[in-house]
Order: C-alpha cells, then sequence, then structure tokens
C-alpha cells in the first residue's frame, strides 16, 4: 500500500513541477489541462483526479514556487527605527525576491486578472503589508498619504521591472533611486 501511495505523491508532484515550468514559461493564462498533463507525462484525467478544478491546482503550484524561494522578511525590517534604514533594507529584500523570482513573476502579474480570488488577494495583501511596514516609521502629518502613494509604486513589481529588468537599472542604484524619491516626498519637496 506505501508503494502506491508513493507513487500517487509522486505523479502529483510532476504535475506540480509541470504547472511551475508552464507557468514560468507562458503564464498562467496560456496554461492549459491538456499542456500541464503533457508536460508531466500523464493524463488529462490524471490531472483532474489530483486537481479537481484550476484553483488546487494553481494553489499547489504556488505553494510549492514559494518554498523554493527566499521571501523577503518584513519582520527583520520592522525592527529598524530609522525611517530610511528600513526603507532601504526593506526594498533590497523586496528586489532581491523579484530578481531571483523574475521568470515566474513576470507571468504572475501580467495574469493577476486570472489568477484565483484566494490566490490574487494573497498576493495584493502581501504588498499591502510590505508598504504598512516600510511606512510605519514615518511621522503621521499631511504628507503620509502621498509618502504611502509612492511607497506602494516603489515597490510595486511592475515598478523594480521597468527599472531593472527593462532599462538595466542594478537592484543596488534602484534602491537608491527609490529610498530618495520617497524620503523627498516625505520631507515635502515634491509639490
Amino acid at each position: 500500500m506505501s508503494k502506491r501511495a508513493e507513487l500517487v505523491d509522486e505523479t502529483r508532484q510532476r504535475i506540480v513541477d509541470a504547472t511551475v515550468r508552464l507557468h514560468q514559461s507562458i503564464g498562467l493564462r496560456a496554461t492549459t489541462v491538456a499542456a500541464v498533463a503533457a508536460e508531466a507525462g500523464v493524463t488529462r484525467l490524471t490531472v483532474y483526479r489530483h486537481f479537481p478544478d484550476e484553483q488546487t491546482l494553481v494553489a499547489a503550484c504556488s505553494s510549492h514556487w514559494l518554498s523554493t524561494q527566499r521571501l523577503p522578511d518584513p519582520a527583520a525590517w520592522g525592527r529598524i527605527a530609522d525611517p530610511e534604514t528600513r526603507l532601504r533594507t526593506g526594498l533590497a529584500d523586496i528586489y532581491r525576491f523579484y530578481r531571483a523570482g523574475h521568470d515566474m513573476l513576470q507571468h504572475v502579474y501580467a495574469d493577476l486578472d486570472v489568477l484565483p480570488d484566494p490566490i490574487r488577494r494573497r498576493i495584493e495583501e502581501r504588498d499591502a503589508a510590505f508598504a504598512d511596514v516600510l511606512i510605519a516609521p514615518f511621522r503621521p502629518g499631511r504628507r503620509r498619504r502621498l509618502t504611502r502613494a509612492v511607497l506602494a509604486h516603489v515597490i510595486a513589481y511592475a515598478t523594480w521591472r521597468s527599472l531593472c529588468a527593462e532599462h538595466g537599472v542594478s537592484d543596488a542604484e534602484a534602491v537608491r533611486i527609490m529610498s530618495a524619491l520617497v524620503m523627498t516626498v516625505s520631507a515635502g519637496g515634491v509639490r
């Protein structure tokens, strides 16, 4: 019986791995169950036996891929009291994650509108939590709303992608530029 369970687990993992490869290379929108089955070397029925709907398949793919990544650590940034140091540390951590996961993340963010709602919400909540931690040490005041908006832009994957992946800015340069922008806005230097 354990040999059978082992084969079932192995088949399930092959399907998840195939889904990760497809999502990373062509994106969620273009990935079909037939393509997953072909990539995993199983039938469509086998895919459905393991994953009865797209949401369970995408959730398994997402969980597996995330388990292989070094995720940003907002708790570590939260221990830094100085706003600029916290900002630079957080951005460096976020941008490192974006660079390491660029092959997958470019498709995830491009296909955000077709992700199952729980996964899309989790990404949006994670990004909002990053902003919460980064803005916490800034003084309250009338500039906070504008600072928060700029901060949300600065931590967005699309911002990193434009600067670093498309225009060749290094992560360190992007951290310096984006930190300076946030600090300028928070100090009232932009009208």
